[in-house]
C-alpha cells in the first residue's frame, strides 16, 4: 500500500516522464533502484527518522548505504520524500513511464538520468492524445 504526504490543490498536474534506455534491462534496473528506493524511505518515515513534509537535511544511515550500493549519488536528503509520493511506474522494453499528480520529480528524474535514461517530461493535460496519461 502507497501513502499519500502532501496538501490538496485545485489542480492535478498528470504528469507523464518517459525514461527511454538504450537497453530493455536498464530501465527494469531503474525501477528496481526507484522500488528499494521508496521501501527505505517509507521505512524511514514510519522509525520516525524522516517526517514528510519536512525536508530532511541528512540521510539516514541505510538510506545513505543503500543510495551507494545502487550508484545514486544525485539526490538530495530532501527530495528522498518524493518516493512516498504516489507514483505510477511501468516498464515496456527500454521505455519506464512514470505517472503522478505531483509536479516535484527531481529524485526520480536523477535516478533515470544516473542510470542513462533520456527523458521526456510532460502533463497530459496538455497532451491527452499520448496513451501514457493515467487510466489510459
Amino acid at each position: 500500500m502507497k501513502l499519500w504526504f502532501g496538501y490538496s490543490s485545485e489542480h492535478s498536474s498528470n504528469l507523464v516522464m518517459i525514461g527511454r534506455f538504450k537497453e530493455a534491462d536498464k530501465a527494469s534496473k531503474a525501477k528496481e533502484i526507484i522500488e528499494l528506493l521508496t521501501e527505505q524511505v517509507i521505512a524511514d518515515e514510519r522509525a520516525g527518522f524522516i517526517k514528510i513534509g519536512e525536508g530532511a537535511d541528512r540521510y539516514t544511515d541505510d538510506m545513505l548505504n543503500l543510495l551507494q550500493k545502487v550508484k545514486v549519488h544525485s539526490i538530495g536528503p530532501a527530495e528522498l520524500e518524493q518516493f512516498a509520493y504516489d507514483v505510477t511506474i511501468k516498464v515496456k522494453n527500454n521505455e519506464l513511464v512514470l505517472t503522478t499528480e505531483e509536479t516535484d520529480v527531481s529524485a526520480f528524474l536523477k535516478v533515470l538520468i544516473d542510470n542513462g535514461a533520456r527523458v521526456e517530461v510532460y502533463s497530459a493535460h496538455d497532451y491527452p492524445e499520448t496513451d501514457h496519461g493515467r487510466g489510459k
